[in-house]
């Protein structure tokens, strides 16, 4: 399969539509809310890079890295990759099933030419021992096939990018063990979005979900372009513990460019509480379903009503805190009365604390 739509169980499959798309997929299994869209798989992808020698040359530029190259050779790289990458086109099989999925995308939605946004979807991403979270570009706001097949295109291209063989190198993996899958999917008209933990990315506290939210579209959280409101609930009894007003000057209401914001909306929280908490049960169904801590991206969606206008953008492993090993609270090797003794006594050696090992 060349496409594959977020309500086909295939979709599911990491090895086939990578880990975003994945995400999304199960998602809409669950009935949670997710705009809808598709997956460009890694077939289409292999397909294009067995098109015109294309796999021959990137084997010939990547092998005269020599060991241990530096950023500069891993940006010639770029360079010679890209430059001939931009050369060949889709393969006409490829971009046929893209145009015929992006049209029944946009006659569900009724809209003529859906504007989309377009998603790297790797099939290494999003994983807890390899997040390339932030590695690959997203676009937003693209309309038009021709757009979208350009954009696919441009995603290929990024598995190439002289930080991403970096990265790659770092973590001692060859860009052949990436395949890079590529997701369309509605763009949400946000009012407010941003991204939700259901733990603390500060402390790793786990009985905390933490939220970061500015106006508009995502991007300026992602980018760090502005300071988001940030909220903390209990996750157990979902109360908001903290609310902390970010200064979020300037918003994307499209994906081309952001725009200021509005001086008596710039120190105003942009989430309520009930979307606040409603959002936090999303992120403890997932959290469940996943059995482990998660990074989620949302939006509010201003042109659905309220109470049907929370949507899920994103959602992916937790990356750092995941990886730490946690110690026992106390020392299981003794009896649970010497532990009580201990903490009664004032001992430290294995009380609990509320901090955590780092």
């Amino acid at each position: 399969m060349l496409t594959l739509e977020f309500t086909d169980p295939q979709c599911s499959t990491t090895s086939l539509v990578g880990g975003k798309a994945a995400s999304l997929a199960q998602m809409t299994a669950q009935g949670l809310p997710v705009a809808p869209g598709f997956a460009v798989t890694a077939e289409s992808y292999h397909r294009y890079l067995a098109e015109d020698g294309l796999q021959a040359h990137i084997d010939q530029v990547l092998g005269s890295l020599g060991t241990n190259p530096g950023q500069a050779q891993f940006d010639e790289a770029e360079r010679l990759i890209g430059a001939r990458l931009m050369e060949v086109p889709l393969p006409e099989d490829v971009a046929t099933a893209i145009r015929d999925a992006y049209a029944k995308l946009s006659n569900e939605c009724q809209v003529a030419d859906v504007a989309v946004a377009v998603r790297s979807s790797a099939t290494a991403e999003d994983s807890v021992d390899a997040s390339f979270a932030g590695e690959f570009e997203t676009w937003v706001d693209i309309v038009g096939i021709e757009g979208v097949i350009a954009h696919v295109h441009k995603c290929y291209a990024s598995v190439f990018t002289g930080r991403v063989l970096s990265y790659l190198a770092e973590k001692k993996m060859h860009p052949q063990q990436l395949e890079m899958a590529v997701v369309i999917q509605k763009t949400v008209r946000a009012r407010a979005a941003g991204v939700m933990f259901t733990l603390s990315p500060t402390s790793g506290d786990r009985s905390r979900i933490v939220l970061e939210a500015s106006w508009g579209l995502g991007l300026s959280v992602v980018g760090g372009e502005v300071t988001p409101d940030r909220f903390m609930l209990e996750k157990i009894t979902l109360e908001v513990v903290l609310r902390e007003t970010g200064h979020k000057h300037i918003e994307y209401r499209r994906g081309d460019a952001p725009q200021p914001v509005p001086a008596d909306r710039q120190d105003v929280l942009c989430l309520s509480d009930e979307e606040v908490v409603e959002l936090a049960k999303f992120g403890k169904r997932l959290e469940q379903i996943h059995g482990s801590a998660q990074d989620i991206e949302f939006a509010i969606d201003e042109e659905l009503p309220e109470g049907k206008n929370l949507v899920l953008l994103q959602c992916r492993p937790e990356t750092v805190w995941s990886n730490i090993e946690r110690k026992p609270a106390f020392d299981t090797g003794a009896s649970m009365m010497s532990w009580i003794t201990s903490s009664i006594s004032g001992g430290t050696g294995t009380a609990p604390t509320d901090t955590h090992s780092h």
